[in-house]
């Protein structure tokens, strides 16, 4: 659990530290002007990044379920250690025009492929690796390690913020952070290289080398044979995504543009808030593992959808840390009935031949569609006048959502591997031969 947890640390390390520190380099590689037109450009390559999650998503999660998990897991941090070093070394607008925003852009797309795979191969992984009734604690330190990531992103940012001047952020500070993510890189992917592959897996690979037909794992043509659960995946990931990166990646943005708050006091409630995130993601997978997962779904569709227009808009108005900080946990606690328990809702959807890319494929398509652009949308409208317009935007996600949970059957009782097939299997014969008995008694 720690292996995987670590890796994904890292990768969502890379990820998020462009989104944090946009504000320092956007107008490094686009010509002055409007800042917040500045800010629009780097959130569009932040969007095309989300863009190439499906294509990772897809031969990363055709990988994971052919070659197996840990083979994926090596892989994706590999290129995501590739696309940091890019964007470290990338020329400004002032150096090379718009050349350093291609180099920007190509760098993003590699990492876009990147965490396509990587959130359905750990998502798998921590899933398949946890004990039948703990699997949501287990994959709820997905969300742990994604936020741990962000958090480090964003105490680098802070460290920076009281140690270099304004001026030396913008110009050479950021770069900071993307040579610090390619070395992590490097040191995890010798950790990841020494993870042991899961039961699951192994069994369906032991099933392919005693004759059975394994021609089709993980392939497009053994999904579309789940083309219900590959849907029940995209709506249900719909309304978590752009509340999660509304509250997390836009977070900072909206304090400072729209609250006028100084940086690093957005700064500051971003990482409070985030720590106190992460530690409620375990406590809401135990949860689930007891009263199931439906129940923490529908709590947080419900409160995202009644509570988003409120909280954002007393969050446009927040004048002190401590306003801010209150009103950015009750969202990030809203939130964490679904990023606490969505990886193994979705795992818990797929046989294990066809896991990692049921996973993968749509919930990719929905970031891209709708969490990538989260950003791009909410700059959009406030660059046109209509600012509220987004959180009723974040709501009407929600909404659909809800219905989609409302409607899903619970997947806490799933057997993830032929064992717990006949374990349930062998469960259900001696219940049957207990009634009659009964009877006779």
């Amino acid at each position: 659990m720690i292996g995987g947890s670590l890796g994904n640390l890292v990768e969502w390390y890379d990820w998020f530290v462009y989104a944090s520190f946009a504000i320092y380099f956007a107008d490094s590689f686009f010509p002055g002007g409007n800042p917040t037109t500045q800010l629009m450009n780097t959130a569009g390559i932040f969007a095309v990044g989300f863009l190439m999650r499906p294509v990772g998503g897809w031969i990363l999660g055709r990988a994971a379920d052919r070659h197996g998990r840990k083979s994926a897991l090596t892989l994706t941090v590999t290129m995501m250690s590739v696309a940091a070093l890019l964007i470290a070394v990338a020329p400004t607008y002032g150096q090379a025009g718009y050349f350093g925003a291609l180099v920007l852009l190509l760098a993003r797309l590699l990492q876009g492929m990147s965490i396509g795979g990587e959130y359905a191969a750990s998502a798998t992984y921590l899933t398949e690796a946890s004990a039948r009734n703990r699997r949501g604690l287990g994959s709820s330190f997905q969300y742990v390690s994604m936020t741990c990531g962000q958090l480090l992103g964003l105490g680098i940012l802070i460290t920076m913020q009281h140690t270099l001047t304004t001026d030396q952020l913008e110009s050479w500070g950021w770069r900071i952070p993307f040579v610090l993510g390619a070395l992590f890189a490097v040191v995890v992917f010798w950790l990841r290289r020494r993870l042991q592959e899961t039961d699951a897996f192994r069994e369906e690979a032991a099933a392919g080398e005693d004759g059975h037909d394994d021609s089709t794992r993980g392939t497009l043509r053994a999904l579309w044979q789940y083309r219900r659960q590959a849907g029940l995946v995209m709506a249900l990931t719909l309304g978590g995504t752009v509340a999660y990166y509304t509250y997390t990646t836009y977070l900072t943005k909206y304090l400072v543009g729209s609250a006028g708050m100084e940086k690093t006091t957005a700064t500051l409630v971003s990482f409070t808030a985030l720590t106190v995130f992460a530690v409620l993601q375990p406590f809401a997978g135990i949860l689930s593992d007891r009263i199931g997962r439906r129940p923490l779904l529908i709590t947080f569709a419900v409160g995202c959808t009644a509570g988003t227009y409120p909280i954002m808009t007393a969050l446009g108005s927040a004048s002190s840390y401590w306003s801010a900080l209150g009103l950015s946990l009750l969202a990030l606690v809203i939130i964490t009935g679904y990023t606490s328990i969505n990886a193994a809702v979705k795992a818990e959807l797929f046989p294990t031949r066809v896991r990692a890319l049921g996973v993968a494929l749509p919930y990719a398509v929905a970031n891209a569609l709708f969490g990538g652009t989260a950003e791009y949308v909410a700059l959009w409208f406030k660059n046109s006048g209509h600012e509220t317009m987004f959180f009723w935007y974040v709501s009407g996600c929600a909404l659909i959502s809800l219905v989609t949970y409302v409607l899903m059957p619970d997947t806490r009782d799933a057997a993830l591997s032929r064992a717990e097939a006949d374990a349930d299997a062998d469960a259900d014969r001696g219940d049957s031969a207990a009634a009659p008995a009964e009877a006779v008694r």
